[in-house]
C-alpha cells in the first residue's frame, strides 16, 4: 500500500514511490505554475511552495484513498486537479483501473485538467459542468479541496448522488466548531488524520452520512 510516510517536505524524498511517479509529480507541479501565468489556478504567493502547498497537501490523502473498497473518486469543483491529479498519478502504478471524475465549471480549468489527465495517462472523466446541477451520481468517494463548506458539501452528496460511500475533506483552524455544528443537522461517523504539511489543519473521511429528521 502506498501511504503518506513519504511526504518529507523536501523535494520528493518519496522513499516508497517509483522514480517514474517522482518525476510526475514534479511535471504536474511545473505545468500547473507555468498555466498559471494565463489562468487563476494557484494562488501566486504559493508558486515558491506548490510542492508543500499544494502537491504534497493533497499527496497525503493517499492514506484514505488507497484502499480496496475504493475504485472510483469524484473530485469536486477540481480547479488545477488538486487532489484529483495528484491522487492519480499516485494510483497509477498500484491500481491502474482506479478511476477519477472531475467536476469544474471552468472552461479553461476544464481543458487543463484534460491534458492533464491525457498527458500522464489517467483514467478518468472531465466533466465542465456545475456540479450543483448533476443528479444521481455514483462513486466510491467524493473528496474537495478549497471547493465549498463542509454543510455544502454535505448538501451535495445527499442531494446530487444516488450512491457514495466517504466523503474526504481538508478542515482549517476552525475543524472542531465546523464538525460540532455539523452534528447539529447531520448524523455521521469521521476519520481524522492530522495534517503532514499544516499544523492547523487535518483531513477527515466521513461514513454514514445521514440527515438528522430525515
Amino acid at each position: 500500500m502506498i501511504d503518506s510516510n513519504f511526504i518529507k517536505s523536501d523535494n520528493f524524498n518519496i522513499a516508497n514511490v517509483s522514480r517514474e511517479t517522482i518525476k510526475e509529480l514534479d511535471e504536474y507541479s511545473k505545468a500547473i505554475i507555468l498555466k498559471n501565468k494565463s489562468i487563476n489556478l494557484i494562488s501566486n504567493s504559493t508558486e515558491k511552495s506548490i510542492n508543500i502547498r499544494h502537491i504534497e497537501d493533497s499527496a497525503q490523502t493517499i492514506d484514505f484513498i488507497d484502499k480496496n473498497d475504493i475504485k472510483t473518486c469524484t473530485d469536486l469543483g477540481s480547479g488545477a486537479g488538486l487532489p484529483g491529479i495528484v491522487l492519480g498519478i499516485l494510483m497509477k502504478p498500484k491500481k491502474p483501473l482506479f478511476k477519477l471524475i472531475f467536476y469544474e465549471k471552468s472552461y479553461h480549468k476544464s481543458v487543463f485538467l484534460k491534458e492533464m489527465a491525457k498527458k500522464f495517462n489517467l483514467n478518468s472523466e472531465i466533466h465542465q459542468k456545475n456540479i450543483f446541477e448533476e443528479r444521481d451520481l455514483c462513486t466510491d468517494v467524493i473528496i474537495s479541496r478549497a471547493f465549498k463548506p463542509l454543510p455544502i458539501i454535505f448538501q451535495i452528496a445527499k442531494n446530487n448522488f444516488k450512491n457514495f460511500k466517504y466523503i474526504i475533506l481538508f478542515l482549517g483552524k476552525s475543524r472542531r466548531k465546523i464538525l460540532y455544528d455539523a452534528f447539529e443537522t447531520w448524523k455521521f461517523d469521521y476519520e481524522e488524520k492530522k495534517s503532514l504539511t499544516n499544523n492547523e489543519s487535518i483531513i477527515v473521511k466521513i461514513s454514514n452520512l445521514r440527515k438528522k429528521n430525515g
